[in-house]
């Protein structure tokens, strides 16, 4: 038994050598036919027609939400900047930037700023407010 085992040990390795004597040339070889290999450019495809369109369907106009249509009452001391009627919020924005616009009370250094006027720092409650929280001052002063 003992002859078998020794063998065998001796078997194993000189196939693992020539496993490795095999893989190594070709790995190079692979590479340096690659690096001598010109390349070449890639054959150009027929362009394939564009698949017909379907006829588009026409787009409906874009209905407004019904909440901010809906009119609403200002308070006194909005009714002084945009008027006494009924109208929706985003016509009272529309009307106070108008204003703003009109009287020159955007800040010359801050553009998102609104210098408030006498009208104006009643309806705000401050000197200067930002334009971002312009809706906000409007939603408080308004009612169904």
């Amino acid at each position: 038994m003992a002859k078998k085992k020794k063998a065998v040990a001796k078997k194993a390795p000189k196939k693992a050598k020539k496993a490795a004597a095999k893989k190594a040339p070709k790995k190079v070889v692979k590479k340096a036919a690659k690096k001598a290999a010109p390349k070449k450019a890639a054959p150009k495809k027929a362009a394939k027609p564009a698949p017909a369109k379907k006829a588009a369907k026409p787009k409906a106009k874009r209905k407004p939400n019904a909440a901010f249509m809906a009119a609403l009452k200002p308070s006194p001391a909005l009714a002084a900047v945009v008027g006494g009627n009924a109208a929706p919020r985003t016509q009272f924005i529309k009307k106070i930037w108008d204003y703003i616009r009109k009287n020159g009370l955007q800040d010359a250094t801050n553009k998102r700023m609104i210098n408030a006027d006498d009208k104006l720092k009643v309806l705000f409650g401050k000197d200067q407010v930002s334009m971002f929280e312009l809706a906000k001052i409007i939603g408080a002063h308004v009612s169904k």
